[in-house]
């Protein structure tokens, strides 16, 4: 499947704040900082990775309604989109 540009962009930039937020909180652990903070930012890199996964899919889920021929081509017809949105879910 191949994403728009600015779709692509716009995952990358959130990937590598989600890589920051990840090495914080492995700066966090180095300097023994309070269980409650560490499990705070552990959480939210979790759910913006789970952001990337669901815009990710839903500009897939874009390009099977706008052409579901050339989707179902490359293995992405609706119902296997339905699927990996559940996995995330």
């Amino acid at each position: 499947m191949e994403l728009p540009e600015a779709t692509n962009a716009d995952l990358l930039r959130r990937l590598a704040r989600i890589e920051g937020q990840v090495r914080g909180v492995q700066a966090m652990l180095r300097d023994n900082r309070e269980c409650r903070d560490i499990v705070t930012q552990i959480s939210a890199a979790g759910k913006a990775l789970d952001q990337v996964g669901f815009k990710l899919l839903a500009a897939g889920m874009a390009t099977c309604l706008s052409d579901p021929e050339k989707a179902a081509e490359a293995g992405f017809d609706p119902a296997e989109v339905e699927k990996l949105f559940l996995k995330l879910a």
